[in-house]
């Protein structure tokens, strides 16, 4: 149990830093790319889709953190059922058709919990961009 504790706190460590990183590189990189918020419609659904895919790498990545763990540490029989294991959880979907053997099961929901709160800082980052693009065009008049 404390090997499991213990690999479930350096996997949601690991987890954070990956996310956090990418996310001050996106951040840098559309600061280099879009000093202005773009203008027009499809700049602006552009600029929406590199975020995503951005994005959608980054949760790509830590999803094949925790899956090379589960290969590691002979929790599951092939990379196939790693990476599916650990997308459905990170993804909080959770078919329950792949589980983990008894000892490492804790770290399922553990996988789940990191999943909900990177997912919540990509929203997060969506929120900020949608909220630039289209704060400039709002006329908000103060009193």
């Amino acid at each position: 149990m404390l090997l499991t504790i213990l690999a479930a706190f350096i996997l949601v460590a690991v987890t954070m830093v990956v996310h956090a990183m990418g996310m001050i590189a996106l951040i840098m990189a559309l600061g280099r790319k879009h000093a202005r918020a773009p203008t027009g419609s499809w700049p602006m659904i552009w600029l929406l889709i590199e975020v995503t895919w951005a994005l959608v790498f980054m949760h790509a990545a830590e999803i094949g953190i925790w899956a090379m763990f589960f290969l590691w540490a002979g929790c599951l029989p092939d990379a196939e059922s790693a990476f599916y294991f650990s997308g459905v959880t990170y993804a909080t979907i959770g078919y329950g058709d792949v589980v983990l053997p008894q000892a490492w099961r804790m770290l399922g929901p553990i996988e789940g919990l990191t999943g909900i709160l990177m997912c919540g800082l990509s929203a997060g980052l969506f929120f900020a961009i949608i909220t630039r693009l289209i704060g400039p065009r709002l006329k908000v008049e103060h009193h």
